[in-house]
């Protein structure tokens, strides 16, 4: 497929492992460093191509041999209760900055959407305040914004220097000691037993897919984001885990509790975990998501988590009718910040 716009004639096609160092250049000039602080073919590929929901649906614009425009949508896998959703979520979106304004990015999401009708279920993303209107455009239906709970444990640092929240210039010298194994070192533990359902089986909530082939690539496998674990254990078995990682949010340091794992119910443990991932670094605060009503928010709650300003934004486009729950209402979800963070 070859069209044309006022300014040029691009080919849109499929993406081949071949195209791996254009695109990451392409990434790097248009995006700039990225979640790791810089665009490697470790990272693209551990997101794009070892996923353990399927390979991202990647499509690139042509210019002649040039590769001038990028569009992915990496593969996710939600249940709700017995029922199981395929879904994709829209991540890298990159164009040259000499092709920019030209439709590049409108003519590859709408030739995306059209191949993966009938193959997935649901798009769904968090927009930025630039990149929302766009996609409400083409379809894309907002749900609402999620929610974050804070809890602050440096006060006076955080109020002063919580206005640079948003600075993603600040220069920062080493982080704080982190007094946590490696997720991947807990994670990749021989025997080891998780138990990975964190809802209860006739929940009704969209979840993702938790097995623990899924928590060792996501948390595991990262590269260069350091994600830490926390265990719970009781009768030298393991009762639940708690996956976290340390960064730089402006002039602030932050802990973001990804994701907490333990048997539906089990309140003390949920407790524990959060404790714990409270006292393992001196960091400015401590951020999460937990979906209204849940045990874990109600641990976090009792730790002394409260609402944070603001939220993210969370928009989905159904691509079939008559899903389990309705994606559009933002109380059909039960995310973590490990589903929201990074991509």
């Amino acid at each position: 497929m070859t069209p044309e716009t006022a300014t040029g004639t691009y080919e849109l096609r499929a993406y081949d492992d071949a195209d791996e160092d254009q695109v990451i250049t392409l990434m790097s000039a248009s995006l700039g460093a990225g979640p790791t602080g810089s665009r490697s073919k470790e990272f693209f590929r551990w997101k794009h191509i070892d996923n353990p929901f399927g390979r991202s649906h990647m499509l690139v614009a042509a210019e002649g041999d040039r590769i001038v425009g990028f569009r992915s949508f990496m593969r996710w896998g939600f249940r709700a209760g017995a029922s199981e959703v395929t879904a994709v979520r829209a991540v890298d979106t990159a164009t040259h900055p000499e092709h920019q304004g030209r439709g590049i990015f409108s003519m590859l999401t709408r030739r995306a959407l059209d191949e993966l009708r009938g193959e997935v279920d649901l798009v769904f993303n968090t927009p930025n305040d630039k990149s929302g209107p766009g996609y409400l455009k083409m379809g894309w239906r907002m749900t609402g914004v999620v929610p974050i709970s804070v809890r602050v444990r440096r006060p006076v640092r955080f109020v002063r220097r919580a206005r640079n929240f948003r600075d993603s210039t600040t220069e920062h010298g080493p982080g704080p000691r982190v007094d946590a194994p490696a997720a991947s070192e807990v994670l990749d533990r021989r025997g080891v037993s998780v138990p990975i359902e964190v809802l209860p089986a006739r929940g009704r909530r969209l979840a993702t897919a938790r097995s623990l082939g899924y928590l060792r690539w996501r948390y595991a496998s990262a590269p260069l984001l350091d994600y830490r674990a926390v265990v719970e254990e009781r009768a030298g078995a393991v009762a639940g885990i708690a996956i976290f990682r340390v960064r730089p949010r402006g002039a602030l340091w932050e802990a973001t509790l990804c994701d907490l794992i333990a048997e539906p119910g089990d309140d003390r443990t949920f407790r524990n975990l959060v404790r714990s991932v409270t006292a393992a670094a001196r960091v400015d605060h401590v951020t999460c998501h937990f979906h209204k009503g849940s045990a874990l928010l109600r641990a976090a709650r009792r730790r002394g988590f409260v609402p944070a300003p603001g939220g993210m934004k969370f928009v989905v486009n159904p691509l079939r009718e008559s899903l389990p729950v309705n994606p559009e209402r933002l109380d059909s979800w039960a995310l973590s910040l490990g589903d929201l963070e990074v991509f």
